[in-house]
Formats: structure tokens, sequence, C-alpha cells
């Protein structure tokens, strides 16, 4: 869910997804919420201003949209719908990537369970290499023209395939990629080594997946604690992005400084961290209640000082790989858009 009224956009010379930054919570997450409670999401929008709901086609095997769906039920127009495809849904050869007969088949499905007849945000879940940019632009174009889909954007993408995609739909006249889903925290910064100056430089605004590094930076995790008996770590740690113990305790004992001197909690320091840097135009946060959802969401309207800031960028410092240690040494022509 994306939470702020449509002012104070970021933009750059190109079009980019201009939604003002804020948190987003993924219906991946929030869909066991609204089953076991019953609320729609009207119930948190008076005090959240919520607005826009992501999700994809094979959360749950396209139960998270139709529950979505349900829950919009009479306010389609006062909420932005955000969808993906391209992974696998289904065990046909045509029912997986970017080809036209598969995102055809995969937004027309997705609208029958959003129960829509349009999609304001239609993702590329990935880079389907297998299949020529040029048509799955095409097939992007006929479901902007047709009416299907408002504005396209992609995820997970590369520098290459983001770059490779955006001059197509140049070269043709065809819509750009306004928006990239990204993993990006105080935990994984790479976004900041290649995406970032090109999403600065291209005008493509970011949606964070993860802002919470997977899950570590909740506040539940300290030096010197066993991981608690409730954390869904316990499942998921192997299948996300790696860290190792001291960084991922170096940092949340920054946060935890920097929470106490604002009387913040742990999460909002880190979702506010995101929310200041550049590109970011929504981070997208999951929730297992309504309380949790709350105080994520709680994130933004306020700041972070500036030597705040400098302490969590000091405290997740990462190590960049070539060419990007290389080309740091040369900041004075080639500046980084962030510090480090």
């Amino acid at each position: 869910m994306e939470v702020k009224e449509l002012t104070s956009y970021r933009t750059h010379r190109r079009r980019q997804w201009r939604h003002a930054a804020a948190p987003t919570a993924g219906c991946d997450n929030n869909r066991v919420t609204l089953q076991r409670t019953g609320r729609r999401p009207d119930d948190a929008r008076s005090a959240a201003r919520t607005d826009l709901f992501d999700t994809a086609d094979v959360y749950s095997n396209g139960l998270s949209e139709e529950i979505l769906g349900k829950a919009i039920e009479g306010r389609r127009q006062d909420v932005l719908i955000s969808t993906k495809s391209t992974f696998r849904l289904g065990t046909g050869p045509n029912d997986v990537g970017s080809s036209r007969h598969h995102l055809i088949q995969a937004c027309e499905a997705s609208l029958r369970r959003l129960a829509t007849d349009y999609i304001d945000i239609y993702h590329l879940h990935g880079f389907d290499a297998l299949t020529p940019v040029e048509e799955v632009l095409s097939t992007l174009n006929h479901l902007v023209e047709s009416g299907k889909v408002r504005y396209i954007a992609c995820s997970n993408f590369s520098g290459w395939h983001l770059m490779k995609s955006l001059a197509v739909s140049d070269r043709y006249g065809w819509p750009r990629y306004v928006g990239h889903q990204v993993y990006y925290s105080l935990l994984g910064r790479e976004y900041e080594w290649e995406l970032m100056p090109l999403a600065l430089d291209q005008g493509v605004g970011a949606l964070v997946w993860s802002p919470l590094g997977w899950g570590r930076l909740t506040g539940k995790l300290r030096r010197g604690q066993p991981l608690p008996a409730g954390s869904r770590l316990h499942q998921t740690a192997d299948k996300g992005p790696q860290v190792a113990d001291e960084r991922l305790y170096k940092v949340v004992d920054a946060l935890e400084q920097v929470a106490k001197e604002t009387g913040k909690s742990v999460p909002q320091i880190a979702l506010n961290w995101l929310l200041q840097r550049p590109t970011i135009s929504s981070i997208i946060i999951g929730a297992r209640n309504e309380d949790q959802l709350r105080q994520n969401l709680a994130a933004e309207g306020w700041s972070l000082s500036a030597p705040q800031v400098a302490a969590l960028d000091r405290a997740s410092e990462q190590e960049p790989v070539y060419p990007y240690w290389h080309q740091w040494q040369f900041a004075e022509r080639n500046p980084p858009p962030v510090s480090h």
C-alpha cells in the first residue's frame, strides 16, 4: 500500500512513477491480515491515507489478487493497483516469461482476479532473456493503448536490462518503464552502485521491496541474543540475501542509537532512512496485523537529521565490487549519487 497523498512529487527530466515517497505494504503479506480480520483497506485509510496496493499474479497462485479485488470493491476509483507478471504460473510452456502470448494472457487473468478493467502499474517481475525486448515492449504498448494498463514498470532488472529496454522504448515511441521494484535496505546497498545512478539519469522511480533487510531490521534481533522463536527468519533466512552477523549488529546498534535520540522504533528509523534516499518513490512493507502495519506507516511524515543519516551511512557501508570501487576513485567527474 502506498501511503501519501498525490503531493510533493519527486520529478526528474523524464516521466517516472511520481507518487510521493512513502511506505507501501505488499499484499502478499497483508492477504493474511485481510483474510483473518475481514477488514477493508478503508479501515486504515483515515489514519494512513493509504492508496496504492502492490501484489503479483504468483503471490499465493493468484489468491492475493483475488483478495485485494474483493477488499477494494466499491473503492476502485480511490486506490491505485500495482501487480506483476513474468514468473511461472502454471505448468505449460507458455505459462512463464514475457512473451506476447504470456503477457496478454497474464494481464487479462490479473484483471479478472482483481475485478477491475485496468491496472495502474504493471510490472515485469523479472527479465526474460529468451524473449526479444522489442516483443516485450510492443506487447506492453498494446496493453497501454488498449486501456488495460496505465503505466509499465519492471522488477529486479540489471542495469543493462533496464537501459536497453528504455532505449527500445525511445526508438519506437513506446511507453517507458517509469518504476523499478528493487531490493534496497541498510543491509543491502548494492542498488546505489549501478541502478540508482541509472534511475537518476533516466527518471525511473524505485519501489523498494524488503526494506527491512529480509526481516532483520524489525528491532527484534540484537547482539548477544538468540533469534526470537516467532521470527520468520527460521524458515526464510537461507532464501534471501545473506548478511554476516557482525555487519547486522553494527547496523542494528546504529539504529538503536538513533531510535533513542528520536523516540522512534528501529524499523521506523530504517524505513525513514530509505525514504530520504534519491530516486525512492515508495517502499513496500509487509505486516502480520494492523497494529504492525500502522507502526510501519508511521515511518513517514518526519525526517532524520543529517548527522543521524550520516551515522547510519557509516554503519551500513559495503565494500563495492569492480568497477565501482575503481569509479569512486574518480569522483571528481563521476560522483556517486550518495556518500560512500
